[in-house]
């Protein structure tokens, strides 16, 4: 009896081993296809010229992310200068046309999108933005209060830090951040939580404190790449680019360009070009711009050739 049970088995596993390849194939293809790993970011929102998620292309082969900017713990007052409110954070995008059933719509739309909301930014009013808490423990629960009921209100995925003036050293600022990002990851608020540095030194000294401390935590690194000078060359940019992944060693670093007029390595001049060299190193996590609200003016040309740039095999 056992041997012909063994007969049997051989009999069946010599029947699968001679089936006909394309039936094999048909197998392979109905497989549920794998989420994919490439990504494409695009912050939205901090121009008020009008800007809708449905005016920018999708590629549905990407992760797409719209970033919204910026929410920033100040008051909404219309004085020039508004002042810092330890935490308690409010919104300063386009909420007319960004508003949380838009975020919705966008969604439900696409299953590929996902929206996070940015902190900080470069300004508020007519002055500059500052990372300003009372204390570490008295800001963290106020952010963690603020952001949750906006994160909620909107439908939001993500986080993305992008303080650029600092009132406090960098150990403040990193514990205030850090805490900030592991409670609400694991309040499950958000999913993911992006840091935007570009090259200077009092920003770089905060972010790399963050991320030496709390980099377990950050999903990625959206550098901006388009801080430094105009006019920098596509080895130039490769220079830049294994700089920074040696500052945060181990984190997902974004390539970036601007479509307004800020610096860095356009794509005209060969950011594409840079792109390709490192998708074949094997170094391209990804793409950012800055902005929706500057692309709008050129039909999103180049957000459209990024998209498609990252999801041609090398």
């Amino acid at each position: 009896m056992a041997f012909s049970k063994i007969l049997v088995t051989i009999l069946i596993i010599q029947a699968i081993l001679l089936l006909p390849s394309h039936i094999t194939k048909i197998h392979a293809a109905a497989a549920p296809p794998a989420a994919s790993t490439y990504l494409f970011r695009e912050y939205i929102g901090a121009e008020f010229n009008d800007v809708k998620f449905s005016d920018v292309p999708i590629n549905p082969n990407v992760q797409f992310h719209f970033i919204l900017s910026f929410a920033i713990d100040y008051h909404t007052s219309s004085s020039p200068s508004p002042s810092p409110t330890n935490g308690n954070f409010n919104v300063f995008w386009d909420s007319d046309n960004l508003s949380p059933s838009a975020v919705s719509s966008i969604k439900s739309q696409h299953s590929n999108v996902k929206v996070a909301l940015s902190l900080g930014g470069d300004s508020v009013g007519s002055a500059s933005a500052y990372f300003n808490p009372s204390s570490v423990d008295s800001w963290v629960s106020n952010a963690v209060s603020s952001l949750t009921t906006i994160i909620q209100q909107y439908n939001l995925d993500g986080l993305d830090i992008d303080y650029e003036h600092f009132s406090v050293g960098p150990e403040i600022f990193s514990e205030c951040i850090g805490k900030l990002i592991s409670t609400l990851k694991g309040n499950g608020v958000i999913s993911f939580a992006s840091i935007a540095p570009f090259d200077d030194d009092q920003v770089q000294g905060h972010y790399q404190a963050l991320w030496k401390s709390y980099g377990h935590l950050i999903d990625y690194v959206n550098f901006q790449f388009y801080a430094y000078d105009e006019g920098t060359t596509v080895d130039q940019f490769m220079g830049y680019f294994n700089t920074q992944s040696n500052n945060y060693n181990g984190g997902k670093l974004l390539a970036s360009f601007s479509t307004d007029n800020s610096g860095g390595l356009k794509p005209d001049n060969g950011f594409f070009t840079a792109c390709s060299r490192l998708k074949s190193e094997g170094k391209l996590n990804g793409i950012f711009v800055w902005s929706a609200d500057d692309s709008k003016n050129n039909g999103f040309r180049y957000e459209k050739q990024s998209q498609a740039m990252i999801t041609i095999p090398h």
